[in-house]
């Protein structure tokens, strides 16, 4: 008799874990956004965002790609581009901290059109205001958000090495240390 109803309990658990985890699902702004899948990240924009003024600000070039590893011949269409820009910051942030992750991580980068956007997403996620109009990294979505007009290789570097420090270590460092990890990963991007 007691086979009977392991099916239904079964079914009943599956609904009860579904409608409980749907409950914890934030919404950032981000369901419409466009999408584009890079190796490291999927990078998501809203349309107002213009891809070339990214490029130009994010300024990876031909050394950066060198020091990646990557070709420098490009023949990409922008949205590519970009997704091989992060690419190729993400291999250069490895590279500075020394903390390999090129085949264990898949990050999202969520781009915002303007700071006003980015600090009403900062206070929709975590319920406080956000102080500033820097880039933060949520390591609970694994994602770093950002507005289009402070799209920079030493802004973005210094996310992205929140996000490699949060996957490379088991146990976090304490926030200062981190904060000291990516604050030199940045200062190592604007000096070259």
């Amino acid at each position: 008799m007691f086979r009977r109803y392991v099916p239904i309990a079964i079914l009943a658990a599956i609904i009860l874990i579904s409608s409980v985890s749907a409950g914890f699902c934030l919404d950032d702004g981000f369901v419409a956004a466009r999408k584009i899948q890079g190796r490291y990240f999927t990078i998501f924009y809203e349309s107002e965002v213009d891809t070339q003024a990214l490029l130009k600000q994010l300024d990876i070039g031909p050394s950066d790609r060198l020091l990646a590893g990557k070709s420098i011949d490009t023949n990409f269409s922008p949205q590519e581009e970009l997704a091989e820009m992060l690419d190729t910051l993400f291999i250069r942030v490895c590279s500075i901290l020394d903390m390999r992750l090129y085949n264990d991580f898949r990050g999202q980068i969520k781009i915002c059109r303007s700071d006003q956007q980015l600090r009403q997403v900062y206070f929709n996620l975590l319920s406080q205001e956000l102080n500033s109009n820097f880039p933060f990294y949520i390591h609970h979505f694994n994602a770093i958000y950002v507005s289009a007009e402070n799209f920079t290789r030493g802004a973005m570097g210094h996310e992205i090495a929140h996000a490699v420090i949060s996957h490379y270590f088991v146990v976090l460092p304490p926030p200062k240390t981190q904060e000291i990890l990516a604050g030199y990963v940045e200062y190592q991007l604007r000096k070259d």
